[in-house]
C-alpha cells in the first residue's frame, strides 16, 4: 500500500533511509556521513520538515507492507522545479515492486499537479538506482555536469496512459 507519510512514521522512515544509504555509501564515504547518532538525528529532522511541508510544495509517500514502512519517496517543488529528493526501499524488500509502486505514485501526483518535468540527483556509485531510474524513463542531464559525487537525471512526465 502506498500512502502519505505521517509524523508517526518518522522513526521508521529515518531508520529505513539509513539502512538504504548504507548499501551504496559503505566503503565509499565515512560511516559518520550516513550512519551514527548525529546523522540519524539530522536525517530525522530533514524527514520531519518534509512530512510537514504544505502539499503545494511537495509530498512524502510511504510504502507499507504488513503494517511496516518498507519504502519512502519524497519530492519538492521550489522555484518552478520539481525534484525527486528521495526514493528508498528497505534493502530486505528489494525486487518486490516497492520502488516501482512508489515511483508510479509520484508520477500520478506529478500528473495531477500538471508537472511536466522532474529532476533528481543520484549518487554516482549507486548503479542499482541508476538502472532503476533508467528503466523508468529518467535520462542524464543533457549538460552532463555532475553535481559533486552525484549525477543529475531528468524525467519528462507526460500524460497518464490513455490520455
Amino acid at each position: 500500500m502506498i500512502r502519505t507519510a505521517l509524523a508517526s512514521d518518522l522513526d521508521a522512515i529515518a531508520a529505513l533511509h539509513t539502512r538504504a544509504r548504507a548499501t551504496y555509501y559503505r566503503g565509499r564515504v565515512p560511516e559518520a556521513a550516513y550512519a551514527g547518532e548525529t546523522e540519524a538525528a539530522r536525517s530525522r529532522e530533514g524527514w520531519e520538515r518534509a512530512v510537514a511541508r504544505p502539499a503545494a510544495q511537495g509530498q512524502v509517500l510511504c510504502a507499507e507492507r504488513d503494517g511496516r514502512v518498507t519504502g519512502v519517496a519524497a519530492f519538492l517543488t521550489a522555484d518552478g522545479v520539481t525534484t525527486l529528493t528521495q526514493l528508498h526501499v528497505d534493502p530486505d524488500q528489494w525486487r518486490r515492486g516497492t520502488g516501482a509502486a512508489l515511483h508510479a505514485a509520484c508520477l500520478a501526483a506529478w500528473r495531477r499537479a500538471g508537472i511536466e518535468r522532474v529532476r533528481l540527483e543520484v549518487y554516482e556509485h549507486n548503479l542499482r538506482a541508476q538502472a532503476f531510474y533508467a528503466s523508468h524513463g529518467w535520462r542524464p542531464d543533457p549538460a552532463g555536469t555532475p553535481a559533486g559525487s552525484h549525477r543529475t537525471l531528468w524525467l519528462e512526465v507526460g500524460p497518464a496512459s490513455g490520455e
